[in-house]
Order: C-alpha cells, then sequence, then structure tokens
C-alpha cells in the first residue's frame, strides 16, 4: 500500500519544472522532496491533489495503493495536505474546523472525535475559540489534526514547519512523523530544511 507519483513533465509555457520523476511512498513514510525556489516542489503537490495552477501543465500518473486517482476530483483522491500557513476557517471556532473535517456520522460520535483531538493536541478548553486568538503553534497543531481527522490515505506537506521557531519546530516535527507512522499514511513532505528528511534512503532533489 503506497502512494506512487510518476511525473512525465510539469510545465509552464517556455519552461519545464519537473521531467521523468518517479517517486514512491510506502504507507507510514515519509519521502522528503528538496530544492530551490521555483523548481516545482509546491507545484507538483498540488498536481497530486488535483489543483493544478492555471498556465500549469502536468503530464504522469498518481497511483494510491495501485489505484490511479489523477482523474478523480480533489475530494475524492483521499489525499490531505498541509501548508506553511494553516488557513484554519476565520469563521469557525477551533472545534468547528476540526468537526469540518471529520467524516459524516452520528454527531455525538464526531464530536467526541474532535473533542479526543483536542485533547491529543493539549489544547482542551480551546472548543469554543477563534482562531485568530492562538498562538502559530496552536494554529499549526489545529491544522494538522484537522487534516488527520478526514482520515487521507496520503498526505501532503508544504513546507508545514518553516514558520515556527526552532524548539516548536521539533516538536512538531515529531508529532507529525509519528501520527504519519501511527495511522499508516503515505506523506510527501516539501521542505529546505535538511532536518526534516526523515530517512536518507527517501530524499528527492529537485533543480
Amino acid at each position: 500500500m503506497s502512494l506512487h507519483v510518476a511525473c512525465e513533465r510539469l510545465a509552464v509555457p517556455n519552461r519545464v519544472l519537473v521531467r521523468q520523476l518517479a517517486v514512491q511512498v510506502p504507507s507510514g513514510a515519509v519521502h522528503t522532496i528538496m530544492g530551490p525556489s521555483g523548481s516545482g516542489k509546491s507545484s507538483l503537490l498540488s498536481a497530486i491533489v488535483g489543483l493544478v495552477p492555471p498556465g500549469f501543465d502536468f503530464v504522469g500518473q498518481v497511483l494510491l495503493h495501485g489505484q490511479r486517482i489523477d482523474s478523480l476530483p480533489t475530494e475524492r483522491r483521499r489525499v490531505g495536505i498541509l501548508f506553511q500557513e494553516p488557513l484554519l476557517f476565520a469563521h469557525m471556532t477551533v472545534a468547528e474546523n476540526l468537526l469540518f473535517a471529520v467524516p459524516p456520522g452520528a454527531h455525538a460520535a464526531r464530536l467526541a472525535r474532535v473533542h479526543d483531538a483536542l485533547a491529543q493536541m493539549e489544547l482542551q478548553g480551546y472548543g469554543h475559540a477563534d482562531p485568530a486568538t492562538l498562538s502559530g503553534g496552536q494554529k499549526a497543531r489545529v491544522a494538522l489534526m484537522r487534516a488527520l481527522l478526514a482520515e487521507p490515505q496520503a498526505l501532503l506537506l508544504d513546507e508545514p514547519f518553516s514558520k515556527l521557531d526552532a524548539a516548536l519546530r521539533d516538536r512538531m516535527r515529531r508529532l507529525v512523523f509519528q501520527e504519519i507512522a501511527q495511522r499508516q499514511i503515505a506523506a510527501l513532505l516539501v521542505s529546505h530544511d535538511a532536518a526534516d528528511i526523515a530517512e536518507p534512503a527517501r530524499l528527492t532533489l529537485l533543480g
């Protein structure tokens, strides 16, 4: 069970960003992609999740657990994505942000999952909080848990630790890698920081 990305070409007009890239990530593992700014790292993640920006051309295949998903709409791909910015919904409370991601089911059971997630993130009592009142680290934890509550089978990480201070960055990195391993999610991480490399054998350099 894995995420397999075969990118023949990712291009913008008059420029090819990525060519002949093949990456396979087993469930529970993190594969890191590094490269200079403008080398196509973030655009590759967008293509995998089905959000190719206008003007970009992606030729390739994305397979999740052996099934092609590149022709599916984004919401059916079972691929989550976590950005540098937490991108929490400003008009929702912290709990509502989390509840938004929980799959359909009995309301009480969905609320229980939110309460468990708040406890796991050490944010008990913050359910009714406005996301704007949270610290950067708290927002990052909420964004991570929201992505995980959606039960993705693969997770794309676009420099999610880069704007955190050193101590919090290390803590968040450990938390993310631990959740990926426990939940057996195949993860692709874009970064400029060598400390983000979970396994040296799972590293691809672009540019």
